[in-house]
């Protein structure tokens, strides 16, 4: 039998212990993974482009499990009232190939990206750093925000949108959370002006420029995570060409991320390099950190592991016969059971 988690089952398993510690714990579970780098087959995710958006698929597997995600990304969708991503993930074990878990990943996916952003500023950003800016205020912003007000005790947050709507939300999801200080600016330009971490997270399949030279200070880590296709990307190449840059995989990131518009041998550094203490994410306190992140299966893997275990544990969620469970294992078409006059019928005709 299959563990089948919906959306309802997802927000049982989050709010039982609150979206902060969920999301620490999210990135503890991505930490270890990472960690473990050499035992996962990797592939950059496979993606079906068309001129509205994208639709991806996003494998990963250790040995002894394997897991996917469906993902998509639709700008246009939210004039219609539809979100502009959306996925779901599948859990399996390798010596079978039996589906251990079928899970909606929306929610998830947000958290994911949010806790493996504070995980990597966690190793790149200034040890004192307390105020972030955030540009692009969507369906991923609080989940930063959360994120990053849990892991690194940012306290002060700078936030920008073009369109007002989605700052006054974020303001008002955001209104009661303690010791932390919203502040809602004119423009990216103010927002960013001052602040030790700058994360971009907009939504627009273009080659953008959100954050330009001048806008960047010694000593600023900048969390891109709104490049993640081919042509949509958010950092001016200047800013690119003076950071320290980390990705997640650079086989994928080279494609998708801001690296995009840099040549093949730009020097990038992986994250797993970093948590492993193989590479420093910062050397100087004056250095300009970058962590461009397109978002990569392997925290997919570690969410739908993450999730899966908090279901087991706490008994959430229901089992699905997603796979037909067989008497006989050689009889698929047995477990059909026509009665034999059907069948007789079937053959007159």
């Amino acid at each position: 039998m299959t563990r089948y988690l919906d959306i309802r089952d997802i927000r049982r398993l989050v709010q039982a212990r609150g979206i902060e510690e969920t999301l620490e714990q999210l990135a503890a579970f991505i930490r270890q993974d990472f960690l473990r780098w050499q035992d996962f087959d990797k592939c950059p995710r496979l993606a079906s482009h068309s001129s509205v958006g994208v639709i991806e698929l996003m494998p990963a597997s250790d040995g002894t499990h394997y897991g996917f995600k469906y993902v998509n990304g639709h700008p246009r969708n939210q004039r219609h009232g539809k979100l502009t991503v959306m996925a779901f993930g599948v859990l399996a074990e390798v010596a079978t190939g039996y589906p251990l878990l079928l899970c909606d990943m929306t929610l998830a996916t947000a958290m994911r990206t949010a806790a493996t952003s504070a995980l990597a500023a966690k190793a790149m950003a200034r040890a004192d750093a307390r105020s972030m800016a955030i540009i692009g205020n969507g369906c991923q912003s609080e989940f930063q925000v959360l994120a990053f007000h849990r892991m690194l005790g940012i306290k002060e947050i700078r936030a920008f949108d073009v369109d007002p709507v989605a700052s006054a939300k974020l303001r008002r999801n955001l209104a009661s959370v303690s010791g932390l200080r919203l502040t809602l600016a004119g423009s990216a330009e103010e927002a960013a002006s001052g602040a030790d971490i700058v994360t971009t997270v907009t939504a627009d399949k273009t080659h953008a420029t959100i954050l330009r030279p001048g806008m960047i200070e010694p000593g600023m880590h900048i969390n891109a995570i709104g490049g993640d296709c081919p042509g949509k990307t958010e950092i001016d190449p200047a800013i690119v060409e003076r950071a320290r840059v980390v990705v997640e995989y650079e086989a994928q990131s080279r494609i998708e991320g801001e690296i995009q518009q840099m040549g093949d041998d730009f020097p990038v550094t992986e994250l797993w390099q970093v948590l492993a203490g193989k590479a420093p994410g910062r050397r100087t306190a004056e250095e300009v950190t970058l962590f461009d992140s397109v978002g990569f299966a392997l925290e997919d893997f570690s969410t739908l592991r993450y999730f899966y275990q908090l279901a087991c544990d706490e008994s959430i969620g229901r089992e699905i016969e997603l796979v037909p469970e067989l008497a006989d294992p050689r009889d698929l078409f047995g477990s059909l059971a026509l009665p034999a006059a059907a069948v007789r019928a079937e053959t007159v005709c």
